[in-house]
């Protein structure tokens, strides 16, 4: 349970930061960088990028940005795909491995 309090409070910050930046962009102040908020995706947060990224139109023209973005999406679902193909997420897998 705590892991999933974890991934929403990640997902929530990600909105959060990606929101900021795009009013830091309409501001035209000092911005958070691109590897920022690329980090916090690929550790969890791509959800919460994603959302605030196509709410608030941030980013979404900048094709080198979003090919990053995607690559980390692809990395995200091949890791979950394989994860469960071979049972890490398993009940039974779980139990036994205590």
């Amino acid at each position: 349970m705590t892991l999933l309090y974890c991934f929403f409070t990640l997902n929530i910050l990600s909105f959060i930061i990606t929101a900021y930046d795009k009013r830091l962009a309409v501001t035209h102040k000092k911005r958070i960088s691109e590897e920022t908020l690329l980090s916090f995706a690929a550790i969890g947060g791509t959800i919460g990028s994603a959302l605030a990224m196509y709410l608030f139109k941030h980013k979404t023209s900048k094709k080198y940005y979003l090919f990053k973005f995607y690559r980390i999406v692809f990395i995200q679902i091949v890791i979950a795909t394989g994860l469960f193909y071979f049972g890490f997420f398993d009940e039974n897998y779980i139990i036994k491995s205590k």
